[in-house]
């Protein structure tokens, strides 16, 4: 997305404000002033709070001031890098999802992102609408919105080799009771891999249930989420190391039985 881009495309877009967005907010975190302010006019225009940081220690300091649904995220920053970044914040119980900002385009910067823990992954430039299509996704994919439903006792509840998870709010808990720290990318795959149990599902398959049709992912995308999902639930056992199983040529399938109340 070039600056040129947003400067000739219409800013109003009336009706375009949908519950999902109105009033979410998104911290742009990106050194090109020009662009960031660019870009926070254009989401602006679609219901959505947006707040600027040039770099880590501004992005800190909104964080620690302002509830943030969404980071965009740039690669290349000044002092602490886009990657540094995103490891720092995947790390946290209470996380905003994050969607990574590039210009360099390549595979291996996509990968390196998403394994730190990036919700998406957008290459600059990029259409306006794009990115702004790739903030609603991630919001209904994690429902960051301004409210939440109240959670009903026994329903969304899954239960699989001594694990418990909670779709309403998207909590783990381990065999030993310990809650595992999951991002709202890995629990959607978990929940998907959760309802269809014993069951193939393709990488397209995959990708369609997590993003939709909106989306212009690739493969890789879903075998890095998987290889991070398998990560944080092997560390507990021999027993769950085979919970998601490659299928050659075919895709990927959940082996255990599962229990949803």
């Amino acid at each position: 997305m070039t600056a040129e881009e947003l400067e000739t495309r219409p800013i109003i877009d009336s009706g375009s404000t949908g519950p999902v967005e109105l009033g979410a907010t998104v911290l742009i975190v990106d050194d090109d002033e020009r662009l960031s302010d660019l870009t926070k006019a254009f989401l602006q225009n679609y219901g959505l709070v947006v707040h600027l940081a040039k770099d880590a220690p501004e992005l800190d300091q909104t964080l620690s001031r302002v509830p943030v649904d969404v980071v965009i995220l740039d690669l290349m920053l000044p002092g602490e890098d886009g990657l540094s970044i995103c490891r720092r914040l995947s790390a946290q119980q209470e996380r905003p999802g994050i969607i990574m900002l590039s210009a360099a385009g390549e595979d291996l910067d996509r990968i390196v992102g998403l394994e730190l823990g990036a919700d998406d992954y957008v290459s600059k430039p990029c259409n306006p609408r794009e990115l702004l299509a790739r903030v609603r996704a991630l919001l209904r994919r994690t429902e960051r919105r301004g409210t939440r439903p109240e959670p009903h006792e026994g329903k969304g509840i899954y239960r699989f080799a001594g694990w418990t998870a909670s779709a309403w709010d998207k909590r783990v808990r381990a065999p030993d009771g310990a809650m595992i720290v999951l991002t709202g990318q890995e629990f959607s795959l978990l929940q998907i891999f959760l309802d269809n149990p014993r069951v193939v599902l393709s990488r397209e398959t995959i990708l369609h249930l997590l993003r939709g049709k909106q989306t212009h992912a690739f493969d890789r995308i879903v075998d890095a989420h998987i290889s991070r999902l398998r990560r944080k639930l092997n560390t507990y056992g021999p027993e769950t190391e085979d919970l998601i199983r490659t299928i050659r040529n075919e895709g990927y399938m959940f082996t255990g039985p599962v229990a949803a109340e």
